[in-house]
C-alpha cells in the first residue's frame, strides 16, 4: 500500500501545481530506489509509483520494476508486480512478453494464491502469443480441484478464445465436465465460455448440441426452485446465470428443429412465470422473446401471442407515466381480452381497466361487460370488480351508473367486492327522481333470478323501500309493468324460503315485508294474509304503522371537514362518543327501522383518503358517564410499492392505557386491483397481539375502498414497541411477498 504520509501530502494540496510538485518529488524518490535495487523495499515503492498512475501522471518506469516483482519467490513482491503488470503492461509494448515464463512457472507450481494472481493477469494483458504457448497450462487448472482456481482459468480461457479462436479444440472436452459444477461462478463462466466457442466454430457448435437437455435441466431448476438464493435479485433466482443459458440456447437452437423442440415447454415456462416488476425479470424475459424469434419456437410459443403479451406487459407499465399514448392502443387491447391463452386475456383485462376514463367509460363499460359474461371464472371477481371501480369514478349520469351495476349484479353477483350492496343501495337512495324506475328494474331482475344473492339484497331492501311505487303507473323510462300486491308479497316469500339465501339475504326480505305493511293501500293486512302468516293480530302490527318503519333518510357518503366538524360537536353535546374496537365492515346488515337500532340506510363505506375506526354513540341518558376522547397519536406510512400504501393509525383507550388499536389501511394508487392480501404482525414477546379480520382480501385500484384490519395488542409493561409485518398479494399478474419490521412506532403507542 502506498505510504499514508505521501497520500496526506497530495490530498493535502491546495492547487493543482502543489499536486505535480509533490508527485515529482516522490517519483524522484521512487526512482532513487528503484536503482539502488533494495529488493526488500521495492514492492512499497512500486506500490506507490501505481498509486501516481491512478491519479493519471507518467509510471513507465516502473515497467521492468514489475517484471523483477513477478519473478521474486516472495509472494508479498508477485502481489504487487502482477498489479502493476495489469496496470502498466499491454500488447502493444514488447515487455509483456517477458512475463510469459514467469507466468507459465506460476501455474506449475500448485500455490492457489499464485496460480489466481497468474491467471488474472494473463486474461488482462494477455497476447495472441502468449496464449498460444499458456493454452495447455490453463486447460489443465480447469479440471483442477480448487475452485478458486477452476473459476480463473474459466475466465482465462474465455480471453484466450477472443484472442487465439484456433485454441477451440482444446477447450472442447473439459467443458462438458464443468456443465456438471453447482459452484456458481465456474457455472456461469461456463456458460460463458462455450458461448464464445459456438459463436467462433462451428464443430463446437454442433458439439455442443448434445448438451441442450442438460442446459435445459439448469435452467428449469433456477426457475422452479433456484438455484442459489444468495444470488436471487428482487426475486428473480440468479437472473445473470439465466441470461447467459438464454443466450446460448438462443445459439444452439437457431437453425436446428431438434434442439429447439427441447427447449420450446422451458422457454414458455419462463415467459409465463417472470417477474416482471423488477429490471431483472424484464432482462430474463427480454432474452426469453429474443431465443424464441430465435428458433424454431411450437405454435404455442409463436411470435403473435408471446409477442401480444410482452406488448401489453409494457403498455401496463406505461400507462402511469403516458396515458394518452397507450390510449392509441385501445383497441388492440380490448381484441386481446378474447384471446384463449388465460395470462394474455388477464393482462388484457389489467390494461383495459386502467385505460378508462371519463370520455371512453361508456364504450370501455360496455366491451368490458360484454367479456364478463364469458370470461373464465377465475377472471370474474376482477373483471366485475373494475368495472364498478370505473363506474363509480366516471359515471356520466346517476342512471347510467345503476344501470352498470345491476348489469354487473346480474351477470356476476356472486363474484362482486363485498361493498357493492351498500354502494347501490346508496346510489339508489339519492337518486330521487329514480327510486321507481330502480325499483321496476330490480323487481323484474328478482322475479327472473334469486341465485344472485347481492342482486336479491338490494332489490329486496329497495322493495321495502319504495315499493308504492311499485303498484303506482307506468313509469315512462320502463317498459309498462303491471304489479300485484299478492305478487310482490309471494317473492318475498320465495326469497325467504330459498335454500340458496344467505341469513343476510333473509333479514333484508323480512325487514322489507315489514316496511311494505306501511307502504301498501292494504295495510297491515297484506302482511297478515301473505302465505305461511297467522290471523293474530298482536301489539307488533301496531308497531308497524309508527314512525320506525318510514323511509330511510339520506346518508351522505362524505362532507366537508367543516360539517364534520359541526356534526361531531353536536354529538359531544348531547351524546358521549366510544372508539369500537372492531374492524369497519364493507357489507352492511340488514336494514331495520329507526326504532330498533341506528339507521336503516346501510353505512357508507369508509373513505380511502381518511379511514378511520367508526363511532358509536349512546344515549343522552349514559352521559352522566365520564369518558374522554383518547390523545391523538400522529399515523405513520410503513410500506409503498407500486402504488400500494400501508398506513397505521393509533387509538388508546384512556380506560385501558396498556391497550393499543392500531388500524391497518391498505389503499391502491395503481391502475390495477390488489388480489389475495393478506397481512400478518408479530410483535415482542412481551406484548399480546389478537388480530382481527380484515374487512377484505382485494385492495381496488384507483384509490378505491381500502382494506383496513384492526390490531389489538396489549402491552402492560410499557415496553418499547417493535412491528413486524407480513404482506403477500397478487398485483400485476404477480404473486409478491414482503417482509418488513416497523421500529420508528411513535412513542405515545407504548409510553
Amino acid at each position: 500500500q502506498p505510504a499514508p504520509h505521501l497520500i496526506e501530502e497530495i490530498r493535502g494540496a491546495k492547487t493543482q501545481a502543489q499536486e505535480r510538485e509533490v508527485i515529482q518529488k516522490e517519483c524522484a524518490h521512487i526512482r532513487a530506489s528503484f536503482r539502488d535495487g533494495d529488493p526488500l523495499h521495492r514492492h512499497r515503492q512500486l506500490a506507490k509509483l501505481l498509486y501516481v498512475h491512478m491519479l493519471g501522471y507518467p509510471a513507465h518506469f516502473g515497467q521492468m520494476e514489475c517484471l523483477k516483482l513477478i519473478a521474486s519467490p516472495r509472494f508479498t513482491d508477485k502481489r504487487v508486480g502482477y498489479l502493476g503488470a495489469m496496470l502498466l503492461l499491454d500488447e502493444r509494448q514488447d515487455a509483456h512478453l517477458l512475463i510469459t515464463n514467469s507466468i507459465k512457472n506460476d501455474l506449475s507450481q500448485g500455490i492457489q494464491a499464485v496460480q489466481g494472481l497468474a491467471l488474472c493477469t494473463l486474461s488482462t494483458v494477455g497476447s495472441a502469443e502468449m496464449c498460444w504457448d499458456l493454452a495447455t497450462e490453463v486447460e489443465k487448472l480447469l479440471l483442477q480441484p480448487g475452485s478458486y482456481v477452476r473459476k480463473k482459468a474459466v475466465l482465462t480461457a474465455v480471453h484466450m478464445i477472443r484472442k487465439v479462436p484456433e485454441l477451440s479444440n482444446i477447450f472442447l472436452p473439459p467443458c462438458a465436465q464443468l456443465l456438471h459444477e453447482r459452484h456458481h461462478g465456474i457455472l456461469l463462466g461456463t456458460i460463458t465460455l462455450i458461448t464464445e466457442l459456438c459463436e467462433r466454430s462451428p464443430a463446437a457448435l454442433k458439439h455442443f448440441r448434445k448438451v441442450v437437455p442438460q442446459l435445459v435441466q439448469i435452467l428449469r431448476t433456477l426457475v422452479m426452485t433456484g438455484y442459489s438464493t444468495e444470488h436471487s435479485i428482487s426475486g428473480v433466482s440468479d437472473p445473470f446465470l439465466q441470461v447467459q443459458i438464454l443466450r446460448l440456447l438462443r445459439i444452439l437452437g437457431r437453425n436446428h428443429e431438434e434442439s429447439s423442440e427441447t427447449m420450446n415447454d422451458l422457454l414458455a415456462q419462463v415467459a409465463t412465470n417472470t417477474d416482471t416488476s423488477r429490471n431483472a425479470g424484464n432482462a430474463v424475459l427480454f432474452e426469453t422473446v429474443l431465443t424464441i424469434m430465435d428458433t424454431r419456437s411450437a405454435a404455442g410459443l409463436s411470435s403473435p401471442t408471446l409477442a401480444r403479451y410482452v406488448a401489453l406487459t409494457s403498455l401496463l407499465r406505461m400507462v402511469q407515466s403516458d396515458h394518452s399514448a397507450v390510449q392509441r392502443h385501445r383497441p388492440t387491447v380490448v381484441e386481446c381480452l378474447r384471446e384463449p391463452d388465460a395470462s394474455l386475456s388477464r393482462r388484457a383485462l389489467e390494461l383495459s381497466l386502467a385505460l378508462v376514463n371519463s370520455s371512453n367509460v361508456r364504450a370501455m363499460t360496455q366491451e368490458l361487460q360484454s367479456f364478463l359474461e364469458s370470461c373464465p371464472p377465475d377472471l370474474r371477481a376482477d373483471c366485475a370488480s373494475g368495472i364498478l371501480l370505473a363506474a363509480e369514478r366516471f359515471a356520466p349520469t346517476k342512471r347510467w351508473h345503476i344501470d352498470t351495476i345491476l348489469r354487473v349484479l346480474t351477470t356476476a353477483g356472486t363474484h362482486v367486492r363485498d361493498d357493492a350492496v351498500a354502494n347501490l343501495t346508496q346510489l339508489i337512495g339519492g337518486a330521487q327522481e329514480l327510486h321507481a324506475y330502480s325499483v321496476r328494474r330490480l323487481y323484474s331482475a328478482l322475479a327472473e333470478d334469486i341465485s344472485q344473492q347481492p342482486l336479491v339484497q338490494v332489490a329486496a331492501w329497495c322493495i321495502g323501500e319504495y315499493g308504492d311505487l311499485l303498484l303506482e303507473g307506468s313509469c315512462e323510462e320502463t317498459e309498462p309493468l303491471q304489479v300485484k300486491e299478492e305478487e310482490v308479497l309471494a317473492l318475498l316469500e320465495k326469497v325467504l324460503q330459498s335454500h340458496m339465501s344467505l341469513p343476510a339475504t333473509r333479514g333484508y326480505a323480512l325487514t322489507a315485508l315489514m316496511k311494505l305493511s306501511t307502504r301498501l293501500r292494504g295495510d297491515n293486512k297484506l302482511l297478515m294474509k301473505s302465505p305461511g302468516s297467522t290471523q293474530r293480530d298482536t301489539p307488533i302490527f301496531h308497531l308497524l304503522r309508527a314512525a320506525i318503519l318510514e323511509k330511510m333518510p339520506l346518508v351522505e357518503r362524505g362532507g366537508t371537514q367543516d360539517e364534520e366538524a359541526k356534526e361531531s360537536k353536536e354529538a359531544q353535546l348531547s351524546e358521549a362518543a366510544l372508539v369500537s374496537t372492531e374492524p369497519p365492515v364493507r357489507r352492511p346488515e340488514a336494514p331495520r327501522g329507526r326504532g330498533l337500532g341506528r339507521a336503516s340506510t346501510p353505512s357508507p363505506a369508509p373513505s380511502a383518503l381518511s379511514p378511520r375506526p367508526p363511532t358509536c354513540y349512546l344515549p343522552h341518558t349514559l352521559s352522566c358517564f365520564s369518558l374522554h376522547t383518547p390523545a391523538s397519536v400522529p399515523n405513520l406510512r410503513v410500506f409503498e410499492r407500486e402504488g400500494l400504501q400501508l398506513n397505521l393509525s393509533f387509538v388508546r383507550p384512556p380506560e385501558t392505557p396498556a391497550l393499543l388499536l392500531i388500524t391497518v389501511t391498505a389503499v391502491n394508487t395503481s391502475g390495477a386491483d390488489v388480489t389475495h392480501f393478506v397481512c400478518q404482525a408479530a410483535v415482542p414477546k412481551s406484548c399480546q397481539l389478537q388480530l382481527q379480520a380484515p374487512s377484505g382480501d382485494t385492495v381496488p385500484a384507483q384509490g378505491g375502498l381500502p382494506v383496513t384490519q384492526l390490531l389489538r395488542i396489549f402491552n402492560p409493561n410499557k415496553a418499547p414497541l417493535r412491528l413486524k409485518l407480513r404482506l403477500t398479494y397478487h398485483h400485476l399478474g404477480q404473486s409478491v411477498q414482503e417482509i418488513f419490521e416497523v421500529n420508528n412506532l411513535p412513542a405515545e403507542t407504548w409510553q
